[in-house]
């Protein structure tokens, strides 16, 4: 048997200590819980947002593409394609939301100079290529809020299965904990306040 459920006032004090703690402790939970799902529904929002931007994007870009492969021809598009350096620029970070580690990723646009000269092509080509980078920095922060929605997500399930456990189970146990051993020390307060009644009248009859 537990010690701690010995019914003593030492025992009753450090289960009301434990009850408080548990209720104080889902607080913060359901506190937690709720600013990460506002957080995490930020950034749906912003993702549904940056996906809308990428279709327009992308729309625009393969349309001054097409233009410009009947321009100046589909393979001087294509050699040009082959002079655009591979992206290296991108770095990851994090940054802590109640502590969920999501992404930053910091993007260098300055790498974004033209590898071609301009009095060799069209304009198509130019909006193309401006069409093109755009959506590349979109997808990098979309990539950005997406996975940071999936990790709020799941730091949510933890913590509203803490929450679930500190109301379902920890605060009803010191609830009864408490109450059992409360009942018990009364109990045994009415039996000591009777047996010293009974005391004092045989006390008072052998008078």
């Amino acid at each position: 048997m537990d010690p701690n459920t010995f019914p003593t006032k030492g025992n009753l004090i450090l289960a009301k200590n434990s009850l408080a703690l548990s209720r104080q402790g889902f607080e913060l939970m359901d506190k937690k819980r709720n600013i990460l799902i506002r957080e995490m529904m930020d950034l749906i929002d912003q993702a549904k947002d940056i996906q809308t931007q990428i279709d327009e994007t992308f729309r625009t870009a393969y349309a001054a593409l097409q233009k410009a492969n009947m321009e100046i021809g589909i393979a001087f598009v294509q050699q040009i394609s082959y002079t655009v350096p591979i992206e290296n620029s991108i770095r990851i970070k994090t940054r802590s939301v109640m502590g969920t580690e999501i992404p930053l990723v910091e993007y260098d646009k300055s790498s974004n100079v033209p590898t071609y000269a301009y009095y060799s092509t069209k304009m198509s080509l130019d909006e193309a290529k401006a069409a093109f980078e755009k959506v590349k920095e979109l997808s990098i922060r979309l990539s950005m809020v997406e996975n940071s929605a999936i990790r709020l997500a799941t730091n949510i399930k933890k913590t509203q299965k803490r929450a679930n456990a500190l109301k379902n189970i920890t605060i009803p146990k010191f609830e009864a904990l408490t109450k059992d051993i409360t009942n018990a020390l009364e109990e045994k307060e009415r039996e000591e306040f009777t047996r010293l009644k009974v005391i004092k009248r045989m006390k008072e009859s052998a008078v």
